[in-house]
């Protein structure tokens, strides 16, 4: 899961617009299942909930070439904030859980991740 909260607001339509690029991309990727987008606004805050078959499969995203591309575009003009965690089972409802409370305890001047609702499902891959 990922949290980045850009310096300046006039960067978060670009960062969200190449998230949303990412994600109309994620069926390309081996051992993606799900993932859920966000964004905070007014707390200039934006990021992902991922869900992966395994570490390998989320180290070959960490270095696959469009996310790389991003990350560099983006590099020393926020502040980012990361976690992963292994689940016993897929339960959407307890990974949302979970990065409610990453999100309320990694924010940096944010608006309370009460104000994060869950979107309705991840776009899960087939």
């Amino acid at each position: 899961m990922t949290a980045f909260q850009p310096h300046r607001i006039a960067d978060l339509p670009g960062i969200y617009g190449a998230a949303r690029a990412l994600a109309a991309r994620w069926t390309e990727l081996e051992g993606a299942y799900g993932m859920w987008l966000w964004a905070l606004p007014l707390s200039r805050r934006v990021g992902s909930v991922a869900v992966w078959r395994d570490e390998a499969a989320l180290r070959d995203f960490v270095g696959w070439p469009p996310h790389v591309e991003i990350m560099r575009a983006y590099r020393g003009r926020g502040a980012l904030a990361t976690t992963a965690w292994r689940p016993e089972t897929y339960d959407p409802e307890a990974i949302w859980a979970r990065a409610r409370t990453f999100l309320e305890h990694s924010r940096h001047e944010t608006a309370s991740s009460k104000d994060l609702d869950r979107p309705d499902d991840p776009k899960e891959t087939p």
